[in-house]
């Protein structure tokens, strides 16, 4: 059970990628004030946990209702990432988001999809098939995650401090390409799921 809880979580922190967000945090929470910073990463993370422990218990139901497939929310996870990769690597006046009402990120993109994203849904939704025991374990594993998430967001103000703004340009330009890549990797392999799927 314990080597169980370990695959899990290091699974789920690899899809989620809190350390690769930190670019993405950044510059998304850059327009807002610095004591609202904190809240703002609480309810983000806390939002995507909800949303994956969701999927974990209910996801196939949800889909199934929705007529939606796994395929469509890869391709749609994916083109979203791109649009924001973009933005990230060719920064915009009104910044990642564009404008939002009082400089506030709210779900898109924070929660979803840079932590709930759709490879993070749709390896909590192959968990659902699993016996109870099992799932309980990985609802510890995501409660473990969800330390990680708010241990490093927390902490990426003072990253930023040390760092310097030109190497957050720089490593958030990076980390913008490596994200063009990985948005692009997830969308060819929608579609050849889909065209398998025809």
């Amino acid at each position: 059970m314990t080597q169980n809880f370990f695959q899990t979580f290091i699974l789920l922190l690899l899809v989620t990628d809190p350390f690769g967000n930190v670019p993405l945090f950044a510059s998304v929470l850059n327009p807002v004030p610095l004591a609202r910073r904190p809240r703002i990463v609480i309810r983000e993370c806390m939002i995507a946990f909800v949303l994956l422990l969701t999927f974990m218990f209910f996801g196939r139901h949800f889909l199934t209702a929705l007529q939606l497939s796994e395929v469509s929310l890869r391709i749609g996870g994916a083109v979203i990432l791109l649009l924001i990769a973009i933005r990230m690597i060719f920064p915009h006046p009104d910044g990642v988001l564009g404008k939002t009402d009082g400089g506030e990120p709210f779900i898109v993109p924070l929660a979803i999809p840079a932590l709930a994203g759709p490879s993070a849904l749709a390896t909590v939704l192959l968990f659902s098939r699993e016996s109870t025991g099992e799932i309980l374990v990985h609802v510890a594993a995501l409660t473990a995650v969800l330390v990680v998430w708010l241990a490093v967001f927390l902490g990426a103000e003072r990253l930023q401090k040390v760092l310097g703004p030109q190497v957050m340009t720089a490593f958030e330009r990076l980390m913008g390409l490596i994200l063009t890549a990985m948005s692009v990797e997830m969308l060819l392999g929608g579609i050849r799921e889909f065209i398998k799927s025809l």
